[in-house]
C-alpha cells in the first residue's frame, strides 16, 4: 500500500487556507500555488539519495554531496499542474518537464486525455505528478497509468487539496505509488467538488471561467 503524507507544517497550512479565501485573486493564487508546491517538493525529495564528491571550497578541499541515483521528472496533469511546475523547479532546476492532457467529461466524470508528451527517458527517471487538486482520482490515476505505459516505474503524486475519495482510488490503483498532500479535506459534493476546497484550481490560476 502507497504511503500518504499530508503536510503538517504551520506555513503550509497558512497558505493553503489563504488561497482557499474566494476574494483571493488570480495573481496571488498562482504565486502562492507555486509557493506551496516548493514547500511540497522540499517534503517530498528528503529521501533522495546522496554520494560523495570532493569539491574545494574559497578555503580548503573536502568531501561534499551531491544527488545520485536517478535523475528528476516532472510531469503536471493540464492545466491545472501547470501552477506547480515553475515552484518545483525552483527546487530542482535540473529537472525534466513532461506533460498529461486530461479534462473530466461533465457527464461521466471520468477522465479524458487529449495530450501526452514526456521525456524520452522517463523510464529512467524520478517522476514526480503534480495537479493541485486530487477530487474523485480519476484524472490522477488515468495520468499515472500512461505514465506506467511508457515504461515510467518510479512515481511520486503531489497535490495540494485532496479528498479522501481520490485518495482511496489512488491507493486501490496504484498502490506503489506515494501520495504528498497539502490538506485532506472532508470529502466531495454532489458535483464532485472538494468540500471545503478551494473552487476550480485551474480557473483560479489562469483567471477563467
Amino acid at each position: 500500500m502507497s504511503k500518504v503524507y499530508v503536510m503538517d507544517h504551520p506555513v503550509v497550512r497558512h497558505k493553503i487556507d489563504y488561497i482557499r479565501r474566494k476574494e483571493v485573486g488570480t495573481k496571488d493564487f498562482r504565486q502562492i500555488v507555486g509557493e506551496i508546491a516548493s514547500f511540497m517538493c522540499y517534503e517530498a525529495t528528503k529521501d533522495l539519495k546522496l554520494k560523495d564528491v570532493r569539491i574545494e571550497t574559497p578555503i580548503a578541499s573536502m568531501i561534499g554531496k551531491e544527488l545520485s541515483g536517478r535523475k528528476l521528472a516532472i510531469v503536471p496533469i493540464l492545466r491545472a499542474g501547470l501552477g506547480m511546475v515553475d515552484g518545483m523547479l525552483n527546487m530542482i532546476p535540473s529537472a525534466k518537464v513532461g506533460h498529461i492532457g486530461l479534462y473530466r467529461d461533465p457527464e461521466t466524470f471520468q477522465p479524458v486525455e487529449y495530450y501526452c508528451k514526456l521525456p524520452a527517458d522517463i523510464s529512467e527517471r524520478e517522476v514526480f505528478v503534480v495537479d493541485p487538486m486530487l477530487a474523485t482520482g480519476g484524472s490522477s490515476v488515468a495520468a499515472i497509468s500512461m505514465l506506467k505505459e511508457k515504461g515510467a516505474d518510479h512515481i511520486r503524486f503531489m497535490c495540494i487539496i485532496a479528498a479522501p475519495e481520490g485518495v482511496a482510488l489512488m491507493q486501490k490503483e496504484h498502490p506503489d505509488v506515494d501520495i504528498y498532500i497539502g490538506a485532506l479535506d472532508e470529502k466531495l459534493n454532489e458535483h464532485k467538488y472538494i468540500i471545503p476546497g478551494l473552487g476550480d484550481a485551474g480557473d483560479r490560476i489562469f483567471g477563467t471561467k
